[in-house]
């Protein structure tokens, strides 16, 4: 037998001008908007408790879990070997691990722990960091936290507010009861209606009595189940007197699993670490949460919620996706200089993060309504209107974002290593649920009509502004014009109406509350020359005090 020698490697090259590999990041101490936000309106604690969050969601592990989670999506389990129903899914360790994290810290509670004293803000400041971490987990979260409002109408059985309010993640298929925290998962559409969820067909039957409170069985099939091992879910089925509110277990009242079948799970764009299931009803148990025939009513206190959720959450990939980009230019060299010192993408990063931190402040301020709204008429009225103005412009911004963010880093963004692959199939997402951009503008119509209070503390929110910027000043004189506009006219301008009540809203925040910097960018960028392209600036636009707050 021949011994040979072994093989001398000759590299071929030297890997060079590549950014360094991201180290631990303070997703806290390096957020100044976000600080500044947390510090304009909230109490000191919530600050205290986003810092030790910020920090822990910097770390390198948290970003392994984010991508284990993604690179192996949950799986379907609808039997076991005896051919015995689970309708179960399984879920990749790191899936669990991150949702422990967000439990035990009691991010899907916040609000309900502190109410009226800066819960919501630090639930919508939450959120946008764990987003940051991976944003499908979070859905979870956003609808056990959402569940509070619905569950307190069974007001016989406190227990589920208990479990909600709970902090230690159990993923075990168990009854409910036998957990010390729940959550909860939503299934409304249909597929004959999908938002118009009045056209549901799913049937409910009293097993007794019927009433609020009371058991009855469902009978049905729902297009769309969110995070499908929840402990229980909020559903829609119709009764004898009209679409009611429902809330069904996994488990029978006797400890069985309930006839709550999984047909199969969606094969979605993006959302790939979270589960989304069609499901039916087989005879399944639940009760009637709130009145016969008030569904709708109890379940837009869910969406109101989840609606300001839902425009948290690409505030929150908007600051991922600057963070990643900026990092790579920061590191990384082309045509003799740094990327980051080249005026073309100077104005890329600034215009992105206008626009990041205008989300940001507007969401903040939906948050701070919802905290403020039970002993304030002014914010209660704020709350209807603002979390529909923000998930609807937050999301059209997000997808243009995303790939703009991408353009930045070449090549290397649009792989699966870079989470702005990741980043960009997860953008849609939440245009699309809680309503998509037209039902959340028929929404805004229907305000304007039947609650003319939101508009009037619209009003007073922008009037402190006037006067400061005249490309502000012009747009308020475009907005009273449509606000006094027929109803026809506003129906054909729905969208162009959201969107300018929702801009100008974030320029009036920014004005009174960002550096001039900011504020005075986003007038001229936003209202004055608007282009749908990031990267347009003017000429003597302040730069370099808008990168400086990337930290």
């Amino acid at each position: 037998m021949t011994d040979y020698a072994p093989r001398t490697e000759l590299a071929t090259h030297r890997v060079e001008n590549q950014p360094a590999a991201l180290a631990t990041r303070d997703l806290w101490a390096s957020d100044t908007a976000l600080r500044d936000a947390v510090a304009h309106a909230a109490p000191a604690w919530v600050g205290e408790r986003l810092a030790r969050l910020g920090q822990r969601l910097g770390q390198a592990d948290i970003a392994e879990w984010a991508d284990q989670a993604n690179r192996y999506p949950p799986t379907l389990r609808a039997f076991d070997r005896y051919g015995q129903r689970l309708d179960e899914v399984a879920y990749h360790p790191a899936y669990h691990a991150l949702m422990t994290l967000a439990i035990e810290g009691g991010w899907h509670a916040v609000a309900w722990e502190r109410e009226h004293d800066g819960g919501h803000q630090a639930h919508v400041a939450g959120l946008y960091l764990l987003t940051q971490a991976e944003p499908g987990f979070c859905c979870p979260l956003t609808m056990t936290h959402a569940a509070m409002p619905v569950l307190r109408h069974l007001s016989a059985d406190t227990s589920w507010q208990q479990r909600l309010r709970g902090c230690h993640y159990d993923p075990r298929a168990l009854p409910a009861w036998h957990k010390s925290t729940n959550t909860f998962g939503m299934a409304m559409t249909e597929k004959q209606g999908g938002s118009d969820v009045r056209r549901n067909t799913t049937r409910a039957e009293p097993v007794e009595a019927p009433g609020s409170g009371a058991w009855y069985r469902l009978s049905g099939h729902k297009w769309f189940c969110s995070a499908p091992m929840s402990d229980a879910f909020l559903t829609l089925a119709q009764t004898d007197e009209g679409l009611s509110c429902f809330l069904a277990p996994r488990f029978t009242p006797d400890g069985e699993r309930n006839a709550i079948e999984l047909q199969r799970l969606k094969e979605k764009c993006g959302n790939h670490a979270n589960a989304s299931a069609e499901i039916e009803y087989r005879g399944a148990w639940a009760q009637l949460v709130g009145e016969p025939g008030r569904g709708v009513a109890a379940i837009l206190e869910m969406v109101q919620q989840t609606r300001l959720d839902a425009a948290t959450a690409p505030a929150g990939m908007m600051r991922q996706a600057l963070s990643a980009a900026h990092a790579h230019v920061s590191g990384r060299a082309a045509f003799g200089a740094r990327l980051v010192d080249q005026p073309l993408m100077q104005r890329v990063l600034a215009d992105l993060a206008l626009e990041a931190e205008a989300s940001l402040w507007l969401a903040m301020r939906g948050a701070r309504a919802m905290d403020r709204a039970a002993t304030d008429a002014h914010e209660a009225a704020l709350s209807r209107l603002l979390p529909a103005l923000a998930k609807f412009w937050h999301n059209k911004r997000g997808p243009g974002f995303m790939a703009e963010a991408m353009e930045c880093l070449g090549g290397i963004g649009y792989v699966e290593e870079s989470p702005l692959a990741r980043l960009y199939r997860e953008a849609p997402v939440n245009s699309i649920w809680e309503g998509s951009g037209n039902v959340i503008c028929l929404d805004v119509l229907r305000i304007l009509a039947r609650h003319p209070e939101s508009i009037e503390a619209l009003r007073q929110e922008l009037t402190p502004a006037r006067g400061v910027h005249p490309a502000l000043d012009s747009a308020l004189a475009e907005l009273d014009t449509l606000l006094a506009a027929p109803a026809e006219t506003q129906a054909a301008q729905a969208r162009w109406l959201t969107q300018r009540m929702a801009q100008a809203l974030q320029a009036a925040l920014l004005l009174r509350q960002a550096p001039t910097a900011v504020a005075e960018t986003f007038c001229a960028t936003r209202l004055a020359a608007a282009t749908p392209q990031y990267g347009v600036l003017p000429t003597a636009a302040p730069v370099a005090e808008i990168l400086a707050r990337l930290g």
